[in-house]
């Protein structure tokens, strides 16, 4: 009985879609004829109203915190270089030891999601790093905040998940748009930082800077009594009357009214399990995302760091001639001046123009087609970067660089929670956010310390590398431009049939999603 219920509910769908209308209102006049309906069905029949505002302004907290701490990182190290005498070497491992604690603990808050809620993984990562951060602070030697920035970046591994609690609340046409957005107060807190460094760093210095970073976690802490737990979860562990009860109060804040009938599951499965990623219908998926969100993390943030070392030596050219005139000495350092931080901000805000490349095409493109295009455009910037380019040139290339891998960054976190189910929908996307960190925490040896014994070949590594994950991104068998968030990692017939009347009707690129993968 279950089966023909569901069966009932996907084909109405589907018959909606296919008369060519996407109309909330008809949706819920169809779920009305029907007895059963699920959380995709609610979802798409309440669409976007106060809910999801306010919902984006909170996980968007979380989103500018995390982006301020990571951001800490290309202002911090050359501070701490100077202060404490640190060897080169010793600088990179404080980078990259952010980066090893959010690869171990990327899986784990996947994991934790999956299995105790999405709003218990988000709540408890942010937690986790407001402390640290803030301990941080007071580091009185350098094995001190080693290890305390390895504790922050294990809490910044949890990041990912407010984009899995988000998705699963917005309806379908408003989801790669909403995602995107969110992204601003990642922009935004990016931003910020270097604004805070600005004035705090001159008179206060970089343990206050590290400090008021956390602001943002506070007001999180403070405000996520509210958040509410996935009405998408809840159904699949069993708990229909609080995802219900979740679904009305996103119908009576929203201002509309509630599908009647009874709440349903598309099918119980095991959730959390790894193997899941690596069945023939997610094998090859799960392979590829692993290597472009490792590509992406290694770029983005070894240009985050490139910034600041090329803006000191004056470009390939001036590295190069103090190369060639004498043999750089480890403890050798230069604090960040006033230019160096006017510079940072500018291409700081290249973040901005970056989202609305992507907001522009990911629903025209396609979402692999978006990230092709993202990480093509980066390497044809780093390449004049060989060359003996002003300042104001270099500060040029750099901007549009890093517009398009932050661009390639966030169409990663539209495509990744769009292509898994929700069973493995967490553990996807914290497994791939692991493999960024392992990029992540690789790149710092190249941005700070290979760039010392051959700037070309630093930036011949960072070139190779987003032209592969071009390929790789054109290679993906799944394009889930106008597709429903999966339920079941079995097909539902009528969402696959949503998803290639919008992308026909659109003139996309066609969903793959029904061929195989393996």
């Amino acid at each position: 009985m279950a089966w023909l219920h569901f069966s009932q509910t996907a084909v109405l769908r589907s018959y909606i879609f296919l008369l060519g209308s996407d109309s909330s209102t008809i949706l819920l006049h169809a779920l009305i004829l029907s007895d059963t309906f699920m959380v995709e069905d609610a979802v798409e029949a309440i669409g976007f109203g106060t809910f999801q505002w306010k919902l984006s302004i909170l996980t968007g907290l979380s989103w500018m915190a995390d982006a301020m701490e990571m951001m800490i990182l290309s202002i911090l190290a050359p501070q701490l270089h100077c202060e404490w005498r640190l060897p080169s070497l010793e600088v990179a491992l404080l980078t990259s030891a952010v980066f090893i604690g959010m690869m171990i603990s990327s899986s784990l808050w996947g994991n934790i999601s999956d299995k105790y809620g999405r709003k218990t993984g988000l709540k408890l990562s942010v937690l986790w790093t407001m402390f640290y951060g803030l301990m941080s602070a007071f580091a009185p030697i350098y094995g001190w905040i080693l290890v305390l920035r390895a504790l922050v970046g294990f809490g910044i591994g949890g990041a990912p998940q407010s984009v899995t609690l988000y998705a699963e609340f917005l309806p379908m046409k408003s989801r790669a748009t909403c995602i995107l957005l969110i992204e601003i107060f990642w922009a935004l807190g990016t931003v910020f930082e270097v604004l805070l460094a600005i004035l705090v760093m001159p008179t206060l210095g970089w343990r206050w800077l590290l400090g008021l970073s956390t602001i943002p976690l506070f007001i999180f802490a403070i405000l996520c009594f509210w958040l509410p737990e996935s009405a998408r979860y809840d159904v699949l562990t069993g708990n229909q009357e609080k995802a219900l009860n979740t679904l009305k109060r996103i119908a009576t804040e929203n201002g509309a009214p509630m599908p009647l009938g009874k709440l349903i599951a598309a099918r119980q499965e095991d959730r959390g399990k790894i193997r899941d990623l690596f069945s023939s219908h997610f094998r090859w998926t799960t392979v590829l995302l692993w290597f472009i969100w490792f590509a992406n993390a290694f770029s983005y943030y070894g240009l985050v760091l490139l910034t600041t070392e090329l803006f000191q030596e004056g470009g390939a050219c001036g590295m190069s001639k103090g190369n060639k005139e004498e043999l750089r000495c480890n403890l050798e350092c230069k604090y960040l001046n006033s230019d160096d931080y006017k510079d940072l901000l500018w291409t700081t805000l290249s973040e901005f123009p970056g989202l609305l490349v992507t907001l522009w095409a990911i629903d025209r493109l396609g979402r692999r087609k978006t990230m092709a295009l993202c990480f093509f455009v980066f390497s044809m910037c780093i390449i004049p970067l060989y060359g003996c380019v002003g300042r104001a040139s270099m500060t040029v290339l750099i901007f549009i660089a890093r517009a398009f891998i932050a661009g390639g960054f966030q169409a990663a976190y539209v495509y990744t929670p769009e292509v898994y189910p929700t069973a493995t929908r967490a553990l996807g996307l914290g497994t791939s956010s692991g493999m960024a960190r392992v990029g992540a925490l690789i790149t710092p040896f190249v941005a700070q310390v290979m760039l010392e014994s051959s700037v070309y070949l630093a930036l011949s590594v960072y070139c190779c590398c987003c032209l592969f994950a071009a390929i790789a991104s054109c290679a993906l068998p799944i394009e889930t431009t106008g597709r429903g968030l999966q339920e079941s990692s079995h097909r539902e017939w009528g969402q696959e049939m949503m998803g290639r009347a919008s992308s026909h009707s659109a003139g996309g690129v066609p969903d793959s999603s029904s061929g195989s993968q393996g």
